[in-house]
């Protein structure tokens, strides 16, 4: 069983505990076991309990967000230690961006972090999907420290005996999926899932743009749930411009559209549809 280390700041406990919830799979699989601070037992001296399982444990899981950034503790005893380990191969650091911040240069910016590019977990649209892609990342960090422990040579079985088979490592088909039946109500759910992710992820985009590129500026606008409208300017001038909608009129009101077109797509997409999703 791997063992799981929660470093991060008191004030994004509440994340910590959704993260942890959505551990429970691999926890109630006997893969993982977890630890942090709150399972301090009253009387046992806290720099000791907390180094000794850093010390320990195959994952450290960074918590990063501000908060974790301007914790001494955080940053300089918990984090420092992590990072020792995981230099020497004893243990895997994955950083985990809860919250936007300044990170990359930091030491521990060179790894891979999670979610997937590392955009934080408070940005997504949907929270348990960016959580889902955390645990994703633990399991494919599980399978390869497993493969690493592995032996490089396997006795064959002889018939009849008994073969040990782990929980993390059972032989199968990567491929176990039949095709799936969708209802209205999980395709409607989908669509405006997808559209909230688009537009938050246009609105993210434009804003570092402009951050990036002085003399850039940009509009975001929400017409109303199902719908916005973006820009793009250099000095002034419009250079780039669109629409995306939910529920496209072309393709019988079940599609997000895209249009050429930053005007209000009730007054027309002047044939400059495509849709994204169907």
């Amino acid at each position: 069983m791997a063992t799981l280390f929660f470093s991060y700041a008191h004030a994004d406990e509440d994340l910590r505990d959704q993260l942890e919830t959505h551990l429970s799979g691999l926890r109630r699989q006997s893969i993982i076991s977890s630890w942090h601070d709150r399972r301090i037992i009253a009387g046992t001296e806290i720099g000791h309990a907390i180094d000794s399982h850093i010390d320990t444990a195959d994952i450290v899981l960074l918590l990063v967000s501000p908060n974790f950034i301007a914790s001494d503790y955080c940053y300089e005893r918990e984090m420092g230690r992590a990072l020792e380990r995981h230099r020497k191969g004893e243990a895997r650091v994955i950083p985990v961006i809860l919250r936007p911040c300044d990170w990359h240069d930091l030491p521990f910016g060179k790894l891979l972090a999670t979610p997937t590019d590392g955009r934080p977990v408070t940005m997504w649209p949907n929270i348990d999907q960016a959580f889902l892609d955390v645990v994703n990342a633990i399991k494919r960090a599980l399978n390869e420290l497993g493969q690493k422990a592995k032996p490089t040579r396997q006795t064959v079985p002889q018939p009849g005996a008994d073969v040990p088979v782990s929980p993390l490592y059972e032989a199968r088909s990567s491929n176990l999926r039949i095709k799936k039946r969708f209802t209205d109500l999980e395709r409607d759910r989908f669509r405006h899932q997808g559209f909230e992710y688009i537009a938050k992820f246009f609105e993210n985009s434009l804003q570092e743009l402009s951050r990036r590129n002085p003399g850039l500026d940009q509009t975001f606008r929400r017409i109303d749930a199902n719908t916005f409208t973006a820009a793009a300017y250099v000095d002034g001038e419009k250079v780039c411009k669109g629409s995306v909608s939910v529920s496209g009129r072309n393709m019988g009101g079940d599609a997000i559209e895209y249009s050429m077109s930053d005007e209000h797509p009730g007054h027309g997409m002047n044939g400059n549809e495509r849709s994204l999703v169907c």
